[in-house]
Order: C-alpha cells, then sequence, then structure tokens
C-alpha cells in the first residue's frame, strides 16, 4: 500500500523517515511511503488517479488542494485548509486536517497548569495558521494574524508595545527560519518580548529556530513543532487505518 506526500520543496520533510520507521516496526512490508514534490498543484492529478491510498499535505498547497477533493471533513472545510488525504475509491479522495488538533493538544500540554493567554499572534496566513487559529478559537483564545501582505490584523510594522504586552502567546506558522534557511526570522519587535510571553514556533528543523533563540534572550518560555509534527502524523494513520482497515 503506498503513502505519501505533497508540497514543494519537500527537502526539509521528516514524513518519509518517521512512516518508513513506522511501516518497518509494524512489519508492514507491503508499505511504502514517498515524497512527491509538485512545482505546481496542477501536477497532482495523475497522483491522485494512482494507486497511492493516503498523502500528507504540506507547504505551498494545505489550501488549494480543497479544490481537487471530492469531499472533505467538516471540522477541515471550517478551517479551509488541509492535510491529510484518503482514497475513498478510485479517483476519489478526501481531506481531512489533523494539524488543528495537534496543535491544540500539544499546546495545552506545554501551558500546563499555567492559566492559557488570552490573546495570541498568529504570523502567517497560510494553511498551518488557518489551523492554528481554528485551535486557538476552540480554547477560547483570541488570534490575531500578522501577516507581511496585511491579510490579518496586524502588518509586522503595527506590532506595538501594547499589542505586544496584550498578546503573550505568539505562534510562528511561517516557513522562516527552516532549514536551509536557518537565518531567517520573523519580524517581530523582540525588544518587546519579556518572561510573561510563550512562543510556539511550528518550524521543528532547526530544533532551536532563530525566532525560539531570540525569543529565549528575551526571557520568553520557547516551543518547536516537533511534537505537533508527530502528533499530527498519528492522527493521519488513524485516518488512513479507519478507512483502510488495516
Amino acid at each position: 500500500m503506498k503513502f505519501g506526500l505533497i508540497g514543494y520543496p519537500l527537502g526539509h520533510s521528516f514524513s518519509k523517515a518517521y512512516f518508513t520507521e513506522k511501516f518497518e516496526s509494524l512489519g508492514l512490508a507491503d508499505f511504502s511511503y514517498d515524497n512527491f514534490p509538485l512545482p505546481d498543484i496542477q501536477e497532482v492529478v495523475s497522483l491522485l488517479q494512482s494507486d497511492v491510498f493516503g498523502l500528507n499535505v504540506t507547504l505551498p498547497y494545505k489550501k488549494t488542494i480543497i479544490s481537487y477533493l471530492n469531499e472533505i471533513d467538516k471540522e477541515a472545510l471550517e478551517i479551509g485548509a488541509v492535510n491529510t488525504l484518503v482514497r475513498l475509491n478510485a479517483g476519489s479522495w478526501k481531506g481531512y486536517n489533523t494539524d488543528a488538533s495537534a496543535f491544540r493538544e500539544t499546546l495545552e500540554e506545554w501551558i500546563g497548569n499555567h492559566s492559557l493567554p488570552s490573546r495570541a499572534l498568529v504570523l502567517g496566513s497560510g494553511g498551518a495558521s488557518k489551523a492554528v487559529c481554528y485551535a486557538l478559537n476552540s480554547l477560547g483564545i483570541q488570534p490575531s494574524i500578522v501577516s507581511i501582505s496585511g491579510k490579518g490584523e496586524y502588518t509586522y510594522g503595527q506590532l506595538t508595545p501594547e499589542v505586544m504586552y496584550s498578546h503573550r502567546l505568539i505562534v510562528n506558522t511561517t516557513p522562516l527560519g527552516m532549514e536551509p534557511n536557518g537565518r531567517s526570522c520573523p519580524s517581530v519587535p523582540f525588544e518587546q518580548i519579556t518572561s510573561q510571553h510563550w512562543l510556539y514556533d511550528l518550524v521543528y528543523n532547526p530544533v532551536n529556530t532563530l525566532f525560539l533563540t531570540r525569543g529565549k534572550a528575551s526571557g520568553a518560555r520557547i516551543k518547536n513543532g516537533l511534537s505537533m509534527l508527530h502528533l499530527q502524523a498519528e492522527h493521519a494513520w488513524s485516518i488512513w487505518k479507519m478507512y483502510g482497515k488495516f
């Protein structure tokens, strides 16, 4: 049975190694997982018509893949982004979002016995941002999107001391800081970050991004996206098992 990951580029991906190891540990010798780098989303058509059973979706196609699906899970539809696909039958696919639940669960575990922040800044406006905002809303945390394009509530130039003070949780959903571009970083005013802030970076490679390193230097609590990545992968595996009955 064949599985894989679509997106572009895929040099940063951990999914192939993760699922290959998982299949080996479960003794699933006839299961395989491959990367499918697609420079253009339209190239997904031939893949969806192949014998692949399940797909993960990463940047930049979590939103655009929706128009190629036959069905979409209710939560994924509300979020407006998909990161997991399962083949229902020949050429027919359904989309799910496992990012939101994985982010919500890992955030609650990380915050622990501390009070959840009432407001959060979400850096980026892509598919991952949509899942994070959905999860934050479900926890009663008001998200505000920060983007270069101005698609959200703030641009980076509008992050005043008052805005930074009132948003104690900051979540980076952009690919900035991801290898091989580890020296990049969202342009937040780190001088306004304090020990009262929580910085969550969805990037997991490198473990300590420049965003987290600078946040820690300012006294903030920090977390990378590795545990979220593992959890969303396990949620995807549960979906595939449900349909594949294996």
